[in-house]
């Protein structure tokens, strides 16, 4: 089991988040209704991960980055959403600020 990996718990969250049941998210990433339920539980109690492909389509259908599933504090994933949730130029500004801060601290 790989329970200690973030991406489990991530994705039930973004998922319960989404208000997307199990079967709901598996569809729609395109899993076959035989599959689809018992393969996002596997995906969530840590039994096995989605290979990179499969983890994109439920970045994309769970309004995420793919970056969001390795978040291993809630500080990081809740800072990675906000950053994600920017217009580009507010995103640009935060870039240049953070940047700045190096240079100068």
């Amino acid at each position: 089991m790989l329970s200690a990996h973030p991406l489990p718990t991530r994705l039930k969250q973004a998922r319960e988040a989404k208000g997307f049941t199990q079967t709901e998210l598996g569809l729609r990433i395109g899993l076959d209704i035989s599959v689809a339920s018992s393969r996002m539980n596997h995906y969530e109690k840590g039994r096995h991960l989605p290979d990179y492909t499969m983890l994109q389509k439920m970045a994309d259908e769970l309004g995420v980055p793919v970056a969001y599933f390795y978040c291993d504090s809630d500080e990081m994933a809740d800072l990675l959403m906000s950053f994600h949730n920017l217009t580009p130029e507010q995103k640009k500004q935060v870039i240049d600020f953070v940047n700045k801060q190096k240079i100068s601290g």
